[in-house]
């Protein structure tokens, strides 16, 4: 059985995973599957889980917050902030819920920081304009 490399890669670890038989990820497009001899490919994952299988064991799982898929030369690199990975779908399903909503938080915290920028922004600048105006 052809078997290529899978090299994972979230900001603060690295996994290089041998003889794997199988990934599926899903893009914008769809769901596919890679198998050793595939052609260059490059897609960027969307949120979700992908999956794969090294030769003659059980699929494990990523929980991805969205990545970078590029298989070239019989090697895959999945690029990423974070990943999660486990053999069990269940967890991985819970870890994938867990990041979103971290992110979700995140971001609206982001918003809400950004808001009360802009209103204090426009509260010194129609303080000047005043000013300027007596």
């Amino acid at each position: 059985m052809s078997t290529f490399v899978l090299h994972l890669q979230g900001a603060t670890r690295y996994e290089r995973v041998e003889h794997v038989a199988s990934f599926v990820g899903e893009d914008a497009s769809g769901q596919f599957g890679l198998l050793a001899g595939h052609e260059r490919f490059v897609t960027t994952l969307i949120p979700g889980l992908a999956r794969f299988r090294a030769a003659d064991e059980p699929w494990q799982y990523l929980a991805l917050p969205g990545a970078i898929a590029y298989f070239t030369a019989g090697e895959l690199y999945v690029v990423t902030g974070r990943y999660a990975k486990d053999r069990d779908y269940q967890r991985m399903r819970a870890a994938l819920r867990e990041q979103l909503d971290a992110e979700e938080a995140e971001s609206r915290g982001l918003k809400e920081s950004v808001q009360r920028l802009e209103q204090e922004m426009f509260r010194r600048l129609y303080d000047l304009e005043r000013r300027r105006a007596a």
